[in-house]
């Protein structure tokens, strides 16, 4: 998962299809891709996901699904993401099979304890920076990416408002990963926007 992570949701793709946005991503260089939708029925959820889910296989990258526990055990994503007031990890593992990892979201340090307690594999922290894309996105910033780091050796994914400008900054923080969502998906050039987060990535972490 170390690298760019990119969220494809289609309120955040100019009105481009979903699976499309992704396949970009992937050739750019995107380590994994999740699926989240809060709009469409769970059917034309299945169905975009079981697509991505072919073509993260071919890129050799991670798929994660949001939310749907159902729908990543159908489709054998790589991983479900959830949020602190979605399904339990706990009871997201009785879903899912031993191979699927689970993400969760954490603004707090105290979150980020308590899913690492959970057995969460990876931890999203965020948001890192004003962001447009989740309207009930609670700060985290800079200071508790570090803290975070500082209390554990699990995966973290830094999330909420990164691009070119500030992704040095985060990396330096202590992500693992860094996800983006309309930095790649609403640009003209989405394979393009992602290569160049991902060199951007690389070179700070060689740097």
């Amino acid at each position: 998962m170390r690298g760019i992570y990119v969220i494809v949701d289609p309120q955040h793709t100019i009105n481009r299809e979903v699976v499309g946005i992704a396949k970009a991503a992937f050739s750019g260089g995107a380590s994994a891709v999740q699926l989240r939708d809060k709009i469409s029925s769970k059917r034309k959820i299945l169905e975009t996901a079981t697509q991505i889910q072919g073509l993260a296989h071919s890129a050799g990258s991670l798929f994660i699904v949001n939310d749907h526990a159902d729908i990543a055990r159908i489709v054998a994503s790589d991983g479900l993401h959830v949020g602190q007031k979605d399904i339990a990890v706990e009871d997201c593992r009785v879903v899912l099979d031993d191979r699927q990892i689970i993400g969760t979201s954490n603004a707090l340090v105290s979150e980020a304890e308590e899913s690492e307690r959970v057995g969460a594999d990876y931890l999203a922290v965020g948001a890192m920076f004003p962001t447009g894309t989740k309207i009930d996105t609670r700060p985290a910033g800079l200071e508790t990416l570090r803290e975070i780091r500082a209390v554990t050796s699990t995966h973290i994914v830094a999330i909420g408002g990164i691009n070119k400008s500030n992704i040095e900054a985060v990396v330096a923080a202590g992500a693992d990963s860094v996800c983006v969502a309309t930095a790649i998906t609403k640009a003209e050039d989405v394979e393009a926007a992602t290569r160049s987060l991902v060199q951007l990535f690389n070179d700070v972490e060689t740097s």
